[in-house]
């Protein structure tokens, strides 16, 4: 996506299951330093789980290794393997059309979820004026798909329901969150 005239790119990691966003950065480049660092937020979330799996394989000889689907880009490769190397598996270089080429695992979630993003700029003509509004307009786009939105695949829960986030959020979840927010800073405070 375009910052005043510069390509920039927005980072992220979906699961396949709940469709919940686990992972998420805004960056100028795609440099390995910078996919470490977003894959970071996902070892920061998820590790135990994916070490769960991982020591099932260990121990009982069955492969159920969470596994990682992405691109062709390299960086993702390198820093993958920087972080997860034995612990889960990647499936490099899936195309958009890998049925195609009868791939088990695609990366259908996080395309359809770009899609909807490249939508949503197409009414704003494409273009932001700063870093920092883009970036905090993608995560606000992160709140709204985890927290907010009822998904159609999901049978009308959000991911966030999904995943069994429990935050009770009621019928009107925007201001459900603001309040459970609110809530949170004001005990954090005392």
């Amino acid at each position: 996506m375009k910052v005043k005239r510069d390509n920039c790119y927005d980072l992220n990691c979906i699961d396949s299951v709940t469709k919940f966003i686990t992972a998420h950065l805004f960056v100028d480049k795609r440099t390995k330093a910078n996919c470490v660092k977003f894959l970071s937020q996902i070892k920061e979330v998820c590790y135990n789980q994916i070490l769960k799996k991982y020591y099932l394989k260990k121990f009982t000889g069955v492969d159920k290794r969470i596994i990682f689907v992405c691109d062709g880009f390299e960086n993702y490769r390198n820093a993958f393997n920087k972080l997860f190397y034995r612990v889960a598996k990647l499936q490099f270089g899936v195309p958009i059309a890998c049925k195609k080429y009868k791939l088990e695992h695609n990366n259908n979630p996080i395309e359809r979820y770009n899609g909807k993003i490249k939508d949503r700029l197409n009414g704003m003509r494409s273009q932001f004026k700063s870093f920092d509004y883009a970036d905090s307009f993608l995560n606000l786009r992160k709140v709204f798909h985890n927290f907010i939105n009822p998904h159609q695949q999901l049978g009308g829960k959000t991911p966030a329901e999904n995943a069994e986030i429990k935050l009770e959020l009621g019928r009107n979840k925007l201001l459900g969150l603001v309040r459970y927010l609110s809530n949170e800073r004001h005990h954090s405070l005392r």
